[in-house]
């Protein structure tokens, strides 16, 4: 925490203040992370795993970060190279990868 947040709480605190929960904000409330968009973004990249984040937000119409955290946090994906994947694999993905090890150097002689 930096130091001018300290000052900003201790003075808070020392002006009476009891709770340490947000006040009251006036402003729009986030409205792009809905279901709605969930599934479009989901349709997306089972239709194509390399689009960027970038023109998914363009095709979806909503805020890149938005998009970054509908992907990692409501579909569980993480991108790997170009294209964003599943983080759990199938039994069938993971027998694959075993398969395709390269020997331990004490087998390879």
């Amino acid at each position: 925490m930096k130091k001018t947040a300290v000052y900003k709480w201790v003075k808070r605190f020392s002006e009476r203040r009891e709770s340490v929960t947000d006040e009251e904000r006036s402003g729009r409330l986030a409205k792009s992370r809905t279901e709605e968009n969930i599934e479009k973004i989901r349709q997306n990249m089972r239709e194509n795993r390399r689009l960027t984040v970038r023109s998914i937000a363009d095709q979806v119409n909503i805020d890149r970060e938005t998009v970054r955290k509908i992907l990692t946090e409501d579909l569980d994906m993480r991108k790997v190279r170009a294209k964003m994947v599943p983080k759990e694999l199938t039994e069938e993905q993971k027998a694959k990868k075993s398969h395709n090890l390269p020997r331990p150097f004490s087998e390879a002689r």
